[in-house]
């Protein structure tokens, strides 16, 4: 394969941005993309944790004064504990969300962990990504019909969190939209609507770093191509700056409940892939 084009890395970038946080699936839309380029996933695999990390810039942009929060109570817990006083989650909301946070990110990481192998292998299947697009295409249905919710961070139950981090795991498969799984799951668990799209944000932190954690050793071991540099840092900006739109807009989107428009996308996108795998691409 030749080596990725600047076109090629912005096309990803973008497409990486927007699906990350639009309720669409980045993972699915970058695996489409990069099969009908003819792109080469080992190929590319160092690029594709660069855009990963592009678009967590743009969740530091806009959340950053969260996170700022969220860091120094994290220095204030730790000097709780080693004083004698101990974690006192209910100490503030800050420090609340914080542990709550912790709590959803412990089941997506032992799916991601115990389920690698498998959803690395539905990453080649163009049926299994279509498929799971509809399917998010249906979540995202069921989530935008869910009644009244006014559970904040303050009445917030830890089971809660357990749940909404299993709908994350569960979007690890290529095809299922991360955002639209866990908003799926904060919805159903009778989150406020405000807070549920704020926290399925700030959870993205903590997967989107344990999958760059995970993927960077393979990416530096397949080798770096010298002349993938500037694909890799205009792919990085693009990424970070749709990642920063796409979020801007979800946030209106669900407030404005108008999550059914991207069903219909991805009902009918999924559709049209598994259509074209089993009857035009064979």
């Amino acid at each position: 394969m030749e080596t990725l084009t600047v076109f090629q890395a912005v096309i990803l970038g973008l497409v990486q941005g927007l699906a990350e946080f639009l309720p669409i699936s980045s993972s699915g839309h970058l695996a489409l993309l990069q099969y009908f380029f003819g792109i080469e996933g080992e190929s590319v695999l160092f690029f594709a944790v660069m855009l990963h990390l592009g678009t967590l810039v743009s969740v530091f942009i806009v959340y950053r004064k969260d996170i700022w929060e969220l860091i120094l109570e994290l220095g204030r817990t730790i000097k709780d504990i080693c004083t004698g006083n101990g974690p006192n989650i209910n100490a503030n909301p800050t420090r609340r969300l914080g542990f709550m946070i912790i709590v959803a990110t412990i089941p997506t990481g032992i799916i991601g962990i115990l389920g690698g192998d498998m959803f690395s292998a539905w990453y080649n299947s163009v049926v299994v990504i279509g498929t799971a697009l509809m399917i998010t295409g249906c979540i995202l249905f069921v989530a935008e019909k869910m009644g009244k919710n006014h559970n904040t961070v303050e009445t917030m139950k830890f089971r809660q969190a357990v749940f909404i981090g299993v709908m994350q795991g569960v979007a690890i498969t290529p095809g299922i939209s991360r955002s639209g799984a866990t908003l799926f799951g904060s919805l159903v668990m009778g989150l406020d609507r405000a807070f549920a799209v704020k926290f399925v944000f700030l959870i993205s932190i903590p997967s989107i770093l344990g999958s760059v954690i995970m993927e960077l050793p393979p990416a530096i071991k397949e080798g770096i191509d010298a002349s993938m540099a500037m694909p890799i840092i205009i792919g990085m900006a693009v990424a970070a700056l749709s990642g920063y739109f796409a979020i801007k807009v979800m946030i209106k989107i669900v407030s404005s409940k108008k999550l059914t428009y991207f069903s219909y996308y991805t009902w009918i996108v999924g559709a049209f892939v598994v259509v074209w795998a089993l009857f035009i691409g064979s």
